[in-house]
Order: C-alpha cells, then structure tokens, then sequence
C-alpha cells in the first residue's frame, strides 16, 4: 500500500493545478439547495469521462459516480454542493455575483460562503486520480456529490429516493469540510465531532396600525424584540457551564414603513447541543419564552413555531477516526494533523454513515493562508481577522487547499480500499 500511495500522490499536483479553473467557475456560480443543476451537470460529465458509472437526479440534483475494482470494501467519499443566501464580498476576481429564489420565493444573493465549492472540486480530483490507478486499488469506489446539506435535508433525501437501491452500500462513509484553520493541515475528533441543529422559524402575530397611535395595536416588533432579548438567556441561564448549546436569532424580519406598525414579526432561530438531553432542554426553555413573550404582549393568537430544519449530533466512529488520522500522519506528517476538538458546526452527511451501518470519518480541511492565520493568533485577532464560514468574506486559498484537500480524500480512501 506504500507504494501504491507514493504512486498516487505523486500525481496530485498535476490533477490539482488545472481543478483551480474548475474551482473559480464553480465559486463564481453557486447555485441554492436542490437547485444544483449546473453543478450537477459539470461534475457528472467528469464523472464519465474518468471512468465512473454515474447516477444522476437522486434527490433532485444528487450525482453518484461508481468505480468498481473488484473484491474489496466498498468505500464513499462525500461532497456537497449547495451554497448560501449570502451577497459575497471578498474581492476575489472570481467573486460571484449570481442571484436566486429561495424557498420563501424571495430573490436573494448567492455565495459558497461555506466551501462547497473547495469540497466538490477536492473530490473531483481524488475521483480523478484514485480512477487512473484503478489497477492497484481493489473494492469500490463511491464519489457521492450531495444537494442541500445548508438545508438539513439533502442526505436523507438521497437515502428516502433510493439511494442504497442505486448504488453498494459502504462499509465506511469519509469525507472533509474546509474551516478557517491553516491551509495544508486537516484533523478529526473522534466521537462527538458536529453539533446537532434546529431551525425554527417563528411567526408572532400582533395587531397592526398607525404608528402614530400605537395603543390600538398589538405591536409584534416590540414583542419580537423582547422576545430576542429573553431567548438569550436560556443558554446563560438553563444549561451548565460543563454542557454545550449555542442559541442565535439570525433572522427578524417585520413591517415595510415606519409609520406603519406590522400586524406579524418573524424570527428565524437556531439551536445547537451535543446531546439529546440539553436539545430538549433548550427547545422547551425556547417555546416558553417565545409563547410566554407573546402573552405578556397582550397578544390575541398564540405564535405559530415551526421546526425547518434538524441536523443530528456528528459522531465521528474512534477506531475508523485513529486509522484514517494516521493514515494522514503518514502522508502529511504529524505536524499537519491535528484534532480541532468538538465544533459546534453542524453537517448531515452522519445520516448516509448511519443508514448503512457504517462507521463515518468525517475531518476539517484547514482553507486560510497559514502565514496570516499564524499572525492573527498572535495577535488574538483570528476571531476578527479569519473569516469563518458563512461570512461574505469566506474565501479559501485556492493552494495548498487544493492540494491537501484532494491528497486527503485520496489517503483516506487508499487507507479503507484493499
């Protein structure tokens, strides 16, 4: 096997540097969740053309590229598509200016502020070279290109439209999400890797009017505002310092004038926990207050909650985390791999791991320059200066991500293939 990946990374360089192309066509076009069609698209063709039986329009726009090498383990490597409702302001070159219609049918702006772009583009490439040496390698080789993970929702949509019906089923799931860490570095924690997530969307219905006479309404902005206030006290308040859970309000959306008070106010609130018991704890505290708020407000119907999208808890299986780390330490070296700990991120690839019975690795993929990374930690800026992921700033550096990002896929998967 050492040879076969000297072999095999030798070529990374060569397959990485014409995917920068592919890459800044595929940030500069994002494209929302489920509507991933010219993605779908490209990366079908390069399917194809390396070899691989390819499945397309699983759960709308999934692509599944297939490489069958004989007796072996079945191995899949993940990638997702989608991109955010989110006006890019990086000042790249190839920075996107593309809008869309989200599922409220509001036209938005549209970013890989989130990377997508780094993962499918990485797994292009690993798909590229793992298929050129397909006679050193046995088992199968799955490159799974998911729709929707910003949605919660694309895994277990390919799961619900067949997806094991179509392609083997793993005996391991892999994969790697880009994350303002140093580019060139990668890293697993073993277990409880990603927090679970709720979104709940929140309607709270007052009563509208002139804003010049507001004792004949039921405002929903102040209610909405109050509301905001409290909710930050549940985690403050309700769970312990020892347990995890994060609580944001991203959005509260009300009225179209200033005079005008609103006759409703909308909240979109996001919930994050590592455990089933601080999630029930947090969503109750959550609909008591959003209820209770809406009481105390004098308002005349209950508020309408509605639950829009549920990650549940990533957990990275040990054993299948310390192989493939050191796979990675072999490859990389020691001082390129690290554990970043728990995150409090969420991702829904665990949903394929799980329907399977398979054991799921799932690593981040370091993306900003390291030279100014390394500055801004010394300075204790990184919080301000490193953009994170779903920032209009987010812009990954094409190299060494590239580079490390396909080498990574292509470790992990030699690794689990005989």
């Amino acid at each position: 096997m050492v040879a076969i990946m000297e072999s095999v990374l030798r070529e990374v360089g060569a397959v990485a540097a014409p995917l920068a192309s592919a890459y800044k066509d595929l940030h500069a076009h994002p494209e929302l969740s489920f509507q991933e069609h010219r993605t779908a698209a490209i990366i079908a063709e390069r399917l194809a053309n390396d070899g691989f039986e390819v499945v397309t329009g699983v759960a709308k726009t999934g692509v599944i590229g297939v490489l069958r090498g004989g007796e072996g383990p079945t191995v899949l490597l993940r990638a997702d598509m989608d991109a955010l409702p989110v006006a890019e302001e990086s000042g790249l070159e190839y920075a996107s200016t593309a809008r869309g219609v989200d599922r409220d049918g509001q036209d938005v702006p549209v970013m890989h502020a989130c990377g997508h772009d780094v993962h499918v583009t990485c797994l292009l490439g690993a798909a590229q070279l793992l298929a050129r040496h397909g006679s050193e390698w046995s088992g199968t080789l799955i490159a799974l290109f998911q729709p929707a993970e910003e949605a919660g929702a694309g895994a277990q949509s390919m799961l619900d439209d067949g997806l094991y019906e179509q392609v083997p089923v793993p005996d391991v799931v892999l994969g790697q999400h880009v994350a303002p860490m140093p580019a060139g570095t990668v890293g697993a924690h073993a277990g409880e890797a990603f927090a679970g997530a709720d979104s709940l969307r929140v309607r709270l219905f007052g009563r509208g009017g002139h804003g010049s006479r507001p004792e004949t309404t039921i405002d929903p902005v102040v209610m909405a505002a109050a509301t905001v206030m409290r909710l930050q006290s549940v985690v403050s308040r309700e769970i312990a310092g020892s347990e995890m859970a994060v609580l944001t309000v991203g959005q509260l959306n009300a009225g179209t004038k200033s005079n005008i008070i609103p006759d409703e106010a909308v909240l979109g609130v996001s919930i994050r926990s590592t455990t089933a018991a601080v999630r029930d704890r947090v969503l109750r505290a959550t609909r008591r207050v959003i209820v209770a708020e809406a009481r105390a407000s004098g308002a005349e119907r209950e508020p309408e909650i509605v639950m829009e999208e549920s990650f549940p808890v990533l957990v990275n299986e040990p054993d299948a985390t310390a192989r493939t780390m050191g796979a990675f330490r072999a490859a990389f070296g020691q001082e390129r791999v690290l554990d970043p700990g728990a995150v409090t991120g969420s991702e829904d690839v665990g949903a394929l791991a799980t329907a399977a019975s398979a054991p799921l690795v799932y690593w981040l993929l370091g993306g900003h320059d390291a030279t100014a990374f390394a500055e801004a930690t010394a300075a204790g800026t990184a919080d301000r200066d490193i953009p994170s992921n779903h920032s209009p700033h987010f812009a990954p550096v094409i190299e060494p991500t590239l580079s490390t990002g396909i080498t990574a896929l292509t470790v992990a998967a030699l690794e689990w293939l005989a």
